[in-house]
């Protein structure tokens, strides 16, 4: 199998062929025809395993799933997700099950993909077509609530069990690995579950995404991957599209073209962030249209003078005599215009203001300057992003939001490859209310069905 992670900044891949059969000429399973699923089907090995590695291909019809089951003897162990299909809050193929829950899949339905689990010592590798998806270890004391007690390292059977719809596997190869086998190479360090709070959301099948990654600051794709596994936080990563901003910027649809291919091999939800208020205009729908989602914020207004203001720039804040509040009424105004306008599905880095202001920013935001954000979001299907870098929006209007059955998203938008945890989502999670059904998923998306008006063109 593809070789699992030294460190959180090295991905090492090491190329490997696919196995014809599934043999049993050294106490492995035989399957060397084609095995079809429907749902309920269970297919269990005569013998059981401590170590090894299984590949093969699979199939999946439109909304089907199957479940690999392995340690098990029917109820126990560890449980690999089959599961095909746009992001739709599903887990997808590679899925460690709440344990690593991925939400996009590398495979597509009605079309044969590649897999592969090895089990060595206490770590698990998965990967699909080609790509490390899981590389988990398991710690000393893992957590597992209740209903998952069972779902830890020993040895036991492996199973094929249908869950829904029809799934095929072919080509199955299981083979044994001694009971001290390691992966040649280290493995990721194991969590401290006992005190991480993102295997709780694993384990309650709550989607873990980081929607607002940037590969900037030293972060690059290979160390990202090695950090979404090790964490068990699905990351979207994306650019800035536009002008203005900081860090990589793509200027046209070439641009764009070309990043894309690099990010879309890999386990990411794959996004694009407009910057500036010309991104619109510089980008074609198609090029856009490629993402799996688009994200803006108003960290970038047109002022009172018509000045491209940056406000998250001290110097680039002119009050020219007005107040704050009046201000504050400009970036309100603004805010409103953007998301009427731009074809975001997500409002990032949400309910931002001026470093200045930002020490009495319950003052600024009153309760009508939030009705008015909240209702262009309503109007609009647009997600709110809850973001642990600014700890904003506050509770009080996440509560606001949640109340009116807006959906969320988490986002970091991290300056470096050194950023936390999600932890500000994790505190709005127990002190908010929200649950899986409050998040946004991609399937969400009526972008493309909104036009796009630019309304500050120079």
């Amino acid at each position: 199998m593809k070789n699992c992670i030294l460190s959180l900044l090295t991905l090492l891949i090491v190329a490997c062929g696919t196995a014809d059969g599934w043999k049993s000429a050294d106490g492995t399973i035989v399957k060397n025809e084609e095995i079809t699923l429907a749902a309920g089907d269970k297919i269990t090995s005569a013998i059981e395993y401590k170590n090894f590695i299984i590949e093969g291909k699979a199939f999946t019809e439109k909304d089907a799933e199957a479940s690999l089951l392995f340690h098990t003897d029917g109820e126990s162990g560890y449980e690999v997700i089959f599961r095909n299909g746009a992001m739709d809050g599903t887990r997808k193929s590679g899925s460690l099950a709440a344990v690593r829950n991925l939400y996009r899949s590398l495979a597509e339905d009605s079309s044969w993909f590649d897999f592969q689990i090895a089990v060595r010592g206490k770590n698990i590798a998965i990967s699909i077509n080609g790509t490390d998806v899981v590389c988990y270890t398991e710690p000393e004391k893992p957590y597992r609530t209740d209903e998952y007690a069972r779902r830890t390292l020993g040895s036991g059977n492996i199973m094929l069990m249908g869950k829904s719809g029809t799934t095929k596997f072919a080509n199955m190869l299981v083979t044994p690995l001694a009971d001290d086998a390691r992966n040649e190479n280290d493995t990721l360090p194991a969590i401290d579950e006992q005190s991480d709070a993102i295997i709780r959301l694993q384990q309650r099948n709550f989607p873990v995404i980081d929607y607002h990654v940037h590969l900037k600051g030293g972060l690059t794709k290979e160390m990202a991957h090695a950090m979404s596994m090790n964490y068990g936080i699905n990351y979207g990563v994306a650019p800035n599209a536009g002008e203005g901003g900081v860090g990589r910027m793509l200027a046209d649809d070439k641009e764009v073209y070309e990043y894309y291919e690099e990010v879309k091999p890999l386990p990411f939800l794959c996004g694009v962030q407009g910057e500036g208020r010309r991104w619109t205009s510089t980008f074609s729908q198609e090029a856009l249209g490629i993402f799996d989602y688009l994200f803006t914020d108003a960290m970038t207004i047109r002022d009172h003078k018509n000045r491209n203001s940056r406000i998250y720039r001290a110097e680039e804040v002119h009050y020219d005599g007005l107040t704050k509040e009046q201000y504050m009424d400009i970036i309100v105004e603004q805010t409103v215009k953007i998301l009427t306008n731009e074809p975001a599905d997500i409002f990032a880095n949400p309910t931002f203001i001026p470093d200045e202001m930002n020490v009495d920013y319950d003052k600024y935001w009153t309760d009508e300057r939030i009705e008015k954000v909240l209702d262009v979001l309503e109007r609009h299907n647009i997600a709110l992003e809850i973001n642990p870098r600014y700890k904003i929006p506050s509770l009080k209007i996440i509560s606001l939001a949640k109340e009116r059955g807006l959906k969320f998203t988490f986002g970091t938008n991290n300056v470096d490859a050194n950023f936390g945890k999600l932890e500000y989502c994790i505190e709005a999670i127990e002190k908010c209310g929200i649950t899986a059904d409050d998040i946004w998923f991609p399937t969400m998306s009526i972008r493309r069905t909104r036009p796009v008006v630019i309304y500050n063109k120079d």
